[in-house]
């Protein structure tokens, strides 16, 4: 059993998909600074100055009694908060993945394409008329039964 986990363990496919899911989660972590680090601070600004990341609606008061100004300091008193605008930002990381991914679905399926519509090479061998044997595009006489080919 072990010697067939092995021989499924090292096969091109399991390392690839292994490889695609650290480049992914890697990718992940990028996207996600980047909406909540670039794009989410000027779409605040330009919103009144409102940092998605402290947009909540508290459930249950903790144990210091609200108005609490940012999220850190509703759950540092223990508060139960509804964190939609966390959620807002993990639907822009999301679309923003999704739109990289498909972005590069198409650019994969655009190079098979080139290579599906690549011109087919021309043919560098013949069959001789009377022995069927493979011979030179370009021989006028075949070297298997010496009978002299034609030129078509």
């Amino acid at each position: 059993m072990l010697k067939d986990f092995k021989e499924f363990a090292v096969k091109g496919n399991v390392m690839d998909m292994a490889v695609g899911i650290i480049v992914g989660a890697a990718f992940g972590s990028i996207v996600k600074s980047f909406v909540a680090d670039v794009i989410m601070p000027p779409i605040g600004l330009l919103l009144g100055n409102v940092d998605f990341a402290n947009l909540f609606t508290v459930l249950s008061e903790g144990t210091t009694p609200g108005p609490y100004e940012t999220l850190d300091l509703a759950k540092e008193a223990g508060a139960v908060t509804l964190n939609y605008g966390l959620f807002f930002n993990t639907i822009v990381s999301f679309v923003i993945v999704a739109f990289a991914v498909f972005l590069m679905v198409r650019w994969m399926n655009n190079l098979k394409k080139k290579e599906e519509e690549a011109p087919a090479a021309a043919p560098t061998t013949k069959k001789c008329p009377h022995c069927l044997s493979e011979i030179a595009i370009e021989a006028t006489r075949c070297p298997f039964c010496t009978s002299e080919i034609k030129a078509a």
